[in-house]
């Protein structure tokens, strides 16, 4: 015979468990991302419009972007830290990101340093012709690379780094991008990542693919 308190325990547990499966469910209605980038934010909502997830920048929650210190060695460590951190203040599904060029020459720099490599205050323009300037009759392959992590309360943390293979330039040249791309050279389309169209970059770029992938996850999760 089952005793009561056992019986107890087991219809607990049971409604525990909906009740954890309901608040899943409430909470990847919405996603925060910890960036205030009008551009980012853009293509993030683009990608998962589809799957009816909200998509919100973190001003939109806290009233700011807070600055949280990335202390790891690699682009997915910096993306959980921004993450887990982010989403612990405010106990919501967050997504951060962090990006950057790889240029095999310089031993892989600027890398996880890629927006402060040369100082923060620098202008791409200058840091871009350094660049030029660095491998010049060197090997010249370079990528850039996406890590994103998206940080659920009550999970593991879901992490994804995608890559978009290129070389560098030589010289600066586009003005559809932003950052490294007018350098980045990409030889299948004979064109640098500043002269590509929206759709050429959206089926090549280290972010189209990470968020691409971040899409599949997140259909499964639902």
């Amino acid at each position: 015979m089952i005793s009561s308190s056992f019986l107890v325990r087991i219809l607990t547990i049971y409604f525990m468990c909906c009740i954890n499966d309901k608040e899943r469910g409430e909470r990847m209605k919405q996603i925060v991302v910890a960036s205030t980038n009008k551009g980012k934010i853009r293509e993030i909502k683009a990608m998962l419009e589809g799957i009816g997830i909200e998509v919100i920048s973190i001003k939109d929650v806290l009233g700011y972007n807070p600055d949280v210190e990335e202390t790891g060695k690699t682009f997915v460590e910096n993306a959980v830290i921004k993450a887990e951190t982010v989403m612990k203040m405010i106990n919501k599904p967050t997504l951060a990101d962090d990006s950057g060029l790889e240029v095999d020459a310089l031993d892989k720099a600027p890398g996880i340093y890629s927006s402060r490599w040369m100082g923060e205050d620098t202008p791409y323009s200058i840091k871009n012709q350094a660049i030029i300037d660095k491998v010049a009759g060197k090997e010249r392959t370079a990528r850039f690379i996406c890590a994103m992590a998206l940080a659920i309360p009550g999970e593991e943390t879901i992490t994804i780094q995608e890559s978009f293979e290129g070389e560098i330039n030589d010289r600066i040249e586009g003005e559809n991008g932003f950052g490294y791309d007018p350098i980045f050279y990409f030889p299948p389309l004979k064109k640098t990542s500043a002269t590509m169209s929206l759709e050429e970059k959206n089926q090549h770029s280290h972010r189209a693919k990470a968020l691409k992938k971040l899409y599949k996850i997140l259909k499964e999760h639902q």
